[in-house]
């Protein structure tokens, strides 16, 4: 019982340290950090494609633990319930993807940055398609495909919750980078698009007091 009680915590750090690691990595100040020690071309060139590569390979330990320690399984579906799961899951999936191609997918993988390609971002704030309903349709799906897994254990929820609170904290600092990138654009966005779930605005998120 003491290492099924143990196990969770380990995840949950494990969690929290790779999510300070990631977090900083992608911040303003360790790119510019980046430009100072690389040089501006190199930074340019590699950083985000190793910044990806990084992120996966540190990663790897992290959703190794819930399954080398101790564990106990809460609940498990079957059919026709495990259809249902999949389903969502697979939609979670697709909206992903749909999210990265309407903001560029070689620019997100880092392709375009290394082999000189052209720029496959839109110009300007994407406020279109899933951007129209949620302003981290990539971050929410992501919640919603790790909490409809067919399978729940001790370890799998902590690891679950590891993740999902990673990635609400990383969609409010991600918003910072945005207003300084956009402006007053962003800002009015943000005042009429919820943050994660659609129709549901939380008013501390929604910049209503922010200016540019």
């Amino acid at each position: 019982m003491g290492a099924i009680i143990l196990s969770p915590i380990l995840i949950l750090i494990a969690c929290a340290l790779w999510g300070l690691v990631h977090s900083w990595l992608a911040s303003l100040k360790a790119k510019e950090l980046a430009r100072k020690l690389l040089g501006v071309n190199i930074m340019e060139r590699f950083y985000r494609l190793a910044y990806n590569i990084f992120s996966v390979i540190s990663f790897l330990p992290v959703v190794a633990l819930p399954v080398l320690l101790p564990d106990q399984r809460l609940y498990r579906f079957h059919l026709p319930w495990l259809l249902l799961t999949f389903a969502i899951q697979g939609l979670a999936a697709l909206t992903i993807f749909i999210g990265i191609m309407q903001t560029g997918p070689l620019d997100f993988a880092g392709f375009r940055q290394l082999f000189h390609l052209p720029d496959d971002r839109p110009s300007g704030l994407v406020i279109h398609g899933l951007y129209r309903y949620v302003r981290h349709p990539l971050y929410a799906a992501g919640i919603v495909f790790l909490w409809f897994s067919p399978q729940m254990s001790v370890n799998l929820a902590a690891l679950f919750i590891g993740l999902t609170a990673y990635l609400v904290v990383g969609a409010i600092f991600e918003e910072r980078k945005l207003v300084i990138q956009y402006g007053q654009d962003y800002v009015d966005y943000r005042r009429t698009t919820p943050i994660l779930i659609p129709g549901i605005s939380i008013p501390w998120l929604a910049g209503r007091k922010n200016k540019v």
